[in-house]
């Protein structure tokens, strides 16, 4: 009887002892999954805009998804709006990113890029054409977080966008006058220009982010109408000259 009692007894400990051992197990590996799991928090602070300087015109550069090992988004820049995807590789605490653009563009390139956790509002890096030519090169570029917001009251002739003009008030403008009024109801809602003179004069707007080169949708009932009358008498303006307005 003794024997039967050591036997037994030994074989709970025996069995004690196992799932204590495997809770152990669980344990470590619980802890492992939730290490790896928090890249994944740091990696979805990278959604949002980033705009700068990128050579001779504004960029903005839209992350649209990222996990722990891959990035989407959007480049807009010079008139055209690309898609890119790449890698992303957590480097002593730094996300290095290299992206690239489908390269059925004669524009399309390549972007390498660091966001460090420490200045998460930056990135920081380079980009190079797939061919590059005499005047498409290499760039290098710092840009900011900043978020797209449609607004009224910027720009020279907020009236276009906030109200149904009359007649009166385009009647005594100048053809430059009326092209810039019409225009700026468009880089209100973020175009991107492909026109490098306009580029050039909204490109130094600070309220100006190039978001996007399609805009249909976007305008308002009230600017559809104001960029019709602003247009003919635009057509005026080039018809009849100095003998036209003031």
């Amino acid at each position: 009887m003794n024997r039967i009692l050591t036997l037994c007894l030994f074989a709970a400990i025996a069995f004690c002892s196992c799932n204590s051992a495997a809770t152990k197990t669980a344990d470590k590996s619980t802890n492992k999954d939730s290490v790896t799991e928090n890249p994944i928090v740091t990696a979805i602070n990278l959604l949002g805009s980033y705009v700068g300087q990128f050579g001779d015109n504004k960029i903005t550069l839209l992350i649209t998804k990222a996990t722990t090992d891959s990035v989407v988004g959007r480049s807009v820049v010079g008139g055209n709006d690309r898609p890119f995807t790449g890698l992303i590789k957590n480097i002593d605490g730094k996300y290095i990113i290299s992206a690239k653009e489908p390269g059925d563009d004669q524009y399309d390139g390549a972007f390498d890029f660091t966001v460090d956790p420490k200045q998460p509002n930056v990135i920081s890096g380079s980009w190079k054409p797939n061919t590059p030519t005499a005047t498409l090169k290499e760039k290098t570029y710092s840009l900011q977080r900043r978020e797209f917001r449609y607004l009224q009251d910027v720009g020279d002739y907020p009236q276009s966008s906030k109200k149904l003009l009359k007649e009166e008030d385009v009647e005594n403008l100048v053809k430059p006058e009326l092209e810039m009024m019409r225009n700026e109801i468009f880089a209100r809602h973020g175009f991107c220009f492909q026109k490098k003179a306009l580029r050039q004069v909204f490109e130094n707007k600070d309220w100006y982010i190039p978001n996007t080169i399609d805009i249909k949708n976007d305008l308002t009932d009230i600017e559809k109408k104001n960029i019709v009358l602003i247009k003919k008498y635009e057509k005026y303006a080039a018809d009849y000259g100095d003998d036209y307005g003031r």
